[in-house]
């Protein structure tokens, strides 16, 4: 991989620090069968859940690397770490996400456009959702704006529905690996007839080197 970084120009990038290492969990570096499993028990998935896990992961072995952007070919996909957990639990006051954390998000200007302009946030840092909120007027509309985890086990059966449907898992080489390692995201339904005047928006944040950040997004 660093033979790929060196034909990519340095360039100065205003947030390009990082916090060291904040997570309270994160599998061995690498990609099998047993990590897959092991994100799948982690999140306490259902079973059609994981089984669509390993048939990505299957899908992603035979595909063969797209030819359709850069030369791809020298990555080593074990290389990288596909999941990390940051915190303990998801908050819904800012108040109560770690302190380093919030400080990174603090730096990006998050907490301030969350108050001006936005109707909800979610922000994801690593592989997962640390801190997600919703104006209570939004709510009162019937609009569903969860993290996607959320999503899956309290809208089961509208998450099976829709889940997979636009991109299929195999699309592609990089849509199955998505589809056998994704983890955080968001879920949103909108109402028929139902507008915003303020947008929702996630963010996404990737700390760690060499961690492999593979959100999905679910509007319906």
């Amino acid at each position: 991989m660093d033979d790929i970084k060196k034909e990519i120009p340095d360039q100065d990038y205003a947030y390009g620090f990082n916090d060291g290492d904040v997570s309270v969990f994160k599998t061995p570096k690498g990609l099998n069968e047993d990590i897959i499993r092991e994100i799948s028990q982690i999140k306490n998935e259902p079973e059609w859940m994981l089984e669509y896990r390993l048939k990505s992961y299957r899908c992603f072995m035979e595909k063969p690397m797209p030819t359709w952007g850069v030369d791809l070919s020298r990555v080593n996909f074990d290389e990288y770490t596909y999941y990390i957990r940051p915190s303990d639990k998801q908050a819904n006051d800012w108040e109560d996400v770690p302190d380093t954390i919030k400080e990174t998000f603090q730096k990006l200007g998050i907490p301030e456009a969350e108050q001006k302009y936005l109707s909800g946030v979610s922000t994801q840092y690593e592989s997962e959702v640390v801190y997600h909120n919703m104006l209570k007027e939004v709510t009162e509309k019937g609009v569903i704006f969860l993290d996607i985890d959320s999503g899956l086990r309290e809208y089961p059966e509208l998450f099976r529905k829709y889940f997979d449907t636009v991109i299929p898992y195999n699309d592609n080489k990089f849509s199955a690996l998505n589809g056998a390692v994704w983890s955080g995201g968001s879920f949103i339904y909108v109402p028929p007839g139902v507008k915003l005047d303020k947008p929702l928006q996630s963010y996404f944040r990737i700390n760690a080197e060499r961690m492999a950040q593979f959100e999905r997004t679910l509007i319906i």
